[in-house]
């Protein structure tokens, strides 16, 4: 089942599903007005979604319609809660070796994570707003995963049954701004701007065997400006799993149903699988050749975010954005 939320019916969108193609919906309005609302009865009402779905793909749905990924939002438009992991550690290892600093061991066993703003989560064609490129522009592909309602200190073995859709994201980074955020100490928050999402999340079910439970075997590719930009795979050298990053979030708290994980940066120690951001391509570059030279992103840059299965569809559909300047209101 795939599940989209169309910019229409206040700020939480308008919950529809959407055929295997991504060629055609149906508002689901008569079963959950919106995702959230979905999530938070998910053992009830997914089985009524469900039956949508199938009406969809009998030609049977009333009142179905072409859909235009334009008119989605985010499938979660927002959400109570967003935490975004590192999983892919080579990809903090290769920074941290730029710099000329050891990673702590600790890193190969306890998962870094951080709580994003989730107040408002951008869809899939939304532009790239920003108010200067000297931020230091940045894309990041990523896996994430919705649970439903998780109890704390969870197993992650446990946690596991709680992934109840899966979807890839664009956690957009402003990669000077980190910088001098980080050296305070206390994380970041300017540095870390609205993320934006696939146009639909799906159940696990739809992955088939590219999904053993907890982890996504297939390439991520990026494409900035028309060109290929990398193609790492989401399984390999995946360091933390989602039931172990979804137990590690649960650890201290409970985790409400409709909570977004990210798996952070997909990233492979192939170089030749190219790379899910700006940032891990300029660190390669220093270490290979003593300085970067790849930069960040531009007013006018497109960046396209998107997984195909082994017959070569599109699984979630893309993310196709481009950076536009924002101007501040007086």
């Amino acid at each position: 089942m795939k599940l989209a939320s169309l910019k229409e019916g206040g700020r939480d969108g308008t919950l529809i599903v959407v055929d295997r193609e991504l060629k055609r919906a149906v508002r689901a309005t008569g079963i959950a007005p919106t995702l959230q609302k979905a999530m938070d009865d998910w053992a009830n009402l997914s089985p009524k979604l469900e039956a949508l779905a199938e009406q969809l793909r009998d030609d049977k749905a009333v009142g179905s319609f072409d859909l235009e990924t334009t008119a989605l939002a985010a499938p979660l438009p927002r959400a109570y809660q967003w935490a975004d992991g590192s999983a892919y550690v080579v990809h903090v290892e290769l920074v941290r070796k730029a710099r000329g600093v050891e990673m702590p061991p600790s890193f190969w066993t306890d998962p870094l994570m951080y709580q994003g703003g989730s107040d408002s989560f951008t869809g899939c064609n939304d532009e790239i707003e920003m108010g200067d490129e000297a931020w230091g522009i940045d894309f990041e592909g990523e896996i994430g995963v919705i649970v439903d309602d998780v109890p704390m200190g969870i197993s992650a073995q446990a946690a596991r049954k709680h992934i109840k859709l899966v979807t890839i994201l664009n956690d957009v980074s402003l990669r000077n701004l980190i910088v001098t955020e980080l050296a305070k100490g206390f994380g970041f928050f300017h540095g870390k701007p609205a993320t934006a999402f696939a146009p639909v999340a799906i159940t696990p079910d739809e992955l088939g065997d590219a999904w053993n439970g907890a982890r996504l075997d297939r390439p991520l590719i990026s494409t900035l400006n028309d060109k290929e930009f990398g193609h790492p795979n989401a399984a390999t050298d995946l360091t933390f799993d989602f039931g172990q990053l979804i137990a590690h979030a649960a650890r201290t708290r409970h985790l409400e149903a409709g909570t977004v994980i990210g798996s952070g940066t997909v990233a492979n120690r192939d170089a030749g699988a190219g790379c899910s951001c700006i940032a891990e391509r300029r660190v390669r570059e220093t270490i290979d050749n003593g300085k970067p030279t790849t930069p960040f992103m531009k007013f006018g840059d497109r960046i396209r975010i998107e997984m195909f299965d082994r017959a070569g569809k599109t699984i979630f559909g893309a993310i196709d954005q481009k950076v536009v300047h924002y101007d501040s209101p007086a």
